[in-house]
């Protein structure tokens, strides 16, 4: 039974968005229950085979990420290494933490002050998202003041950051060779003290199934591996100028390639536009790691001679998102300065 102060004012933002929004047809669109998209399996990749001792297995394991980070920029991945123990502890943890009172989560200085609930820069109701978040640096999952009452907590959060940690440089790594690129550069400055997790839970919606539990955007960072819930779906990305929805598969993490990515591999691997859609009577949770450099990290193309992009730091990246952000209400995609021209 979930407790009433336990949620953040969502209904509160969402009624003084519709105030304030002259969209009629928007807000009529947003309280019309619509049917859902029909549900998309995501390419599915054995990670078996990247350790295997048989050469050819190993170099079809590869060929599978990379196909599936250029034509769809998600896949699913099986036998990654990460024990099922160890995503049910932290599950478990995560549900405990989101238990606790709006007031504690707002006013403890848990991880970090990292809490936020909505969407702050949201100017009508379609740029509302629907979800409570810790977005946490990994740089102060091991500081103890953090935690406060959740103890627990810590040394869960240390040792699946770790894991994640592991898994996306490995990937990374198989991408990054598919183009011919010698390892090193910015992969030296992805590590846990640049990287961040951010813990999700998307309370039921009962106002209507068009609202968004996160808007629809590309994520900034180089790869994102994504553990979500295994039985509640919600998660839907662009394929082929469409809206598709993923179905939800309990065996299986998620990995969706990063602007920077994009920008590094010359628009070879892509950085696709995603969003979570509300459900009406359940709640969802779900935990991403994003593999990011230092702000002071150049990002340049592979291929410097015939690169689309200038060479920039992820420092000057992330002040122009967020002058977009703050411009349009949501970002979406490689702001136009890095384009050369």
């Amino acid at each position: 039974m979930i407790e009433c102060n336990q949620n953040p004012p969502l209904f509160q933002d969402f009624a003084q968005l519709v105030n304030q929004s002259c969209d009629t047809v928007d807000i009529k669109r947003l309280m019309n229950h619509e049917p859902g998209l029909e549900e998309w399996e995501l390419p599915l990749v054995d990670l078996c085979g990247l350790s295997s001792e048989n050469e050819e297995e190993r170099v079809s394991c590869a060929s599978e990420i990379c196909k599936a980070s250029s034509e769809w920029g998600f896949f699913q991945i099986v036998n990654h290494g990460i024990s099922p123990d160890l995503l049910k502890n932290m599950r478990k943890e995560q549900v405990k933490l989101f238990k606790a009172p709006f007031e504690q989560k707002t006013s403890s200085g848990l991880l970090d002050n990292s809490y936020r609930w909505g969407n702050r820069t949201a100017t009508c109701p379609k740029q509302l998202s629907w979800c409570e978040a810790f977005h946490v640096p990994l740089s102060k999952i091991s500081d103890d003041t953090c935690y406060g009452e959740f103890n627990s907590l810590r040394e869960v959060m240390q040792e699946y950051a770790n894991a994640m940690q592991e898994l996306a440089k490995s990937i990374a790594g198989v991408l990054v060779a598919n183009m011919g690129a010698q390892r090193g550069g910015w992969e030296d400055n992805c590590n846990a003290s640049t990287c961040f997790m951010r813990l999700n839970r998307y309370p039921p919606c009962p106002i209507s199934p068009e609202l968004f539990g996160l808007v629809p955007h590309t994520d900034s960072d180089f790869l994102t591996i994504l553990h979500q819930d295994e039985h509640v779906g919600g998660l839907q990305l662009m394929k082929d100028s469409k809206w598709v929805a993923v179905k939800p598969n309990p065996d299986a993490l998620v990995v969706n390639i990063g602007d920077l990515f994009q920008a590094w591999s010359n628009d070879v691997y892509k950085s696709v536009e995603h969003k979570v859609m509300v459900n009406q009577e359940v709640e969802r949770h779900s935990i991403a790691y994003f593999l990011c450099p230092s702000y002071e990290a150049f990002i340049g193309c592979y291929d410097e001679e015939n690169s689309i992009y200038k060479r920039f730091t992820f420092g000057e990246y992330r002040s122009q998102i967020q002058k977009d952000v703050k411009a349009s209400g949501h970002k979406v995609g490689l702001p136009r300065f890095l384009v050369s021209t």
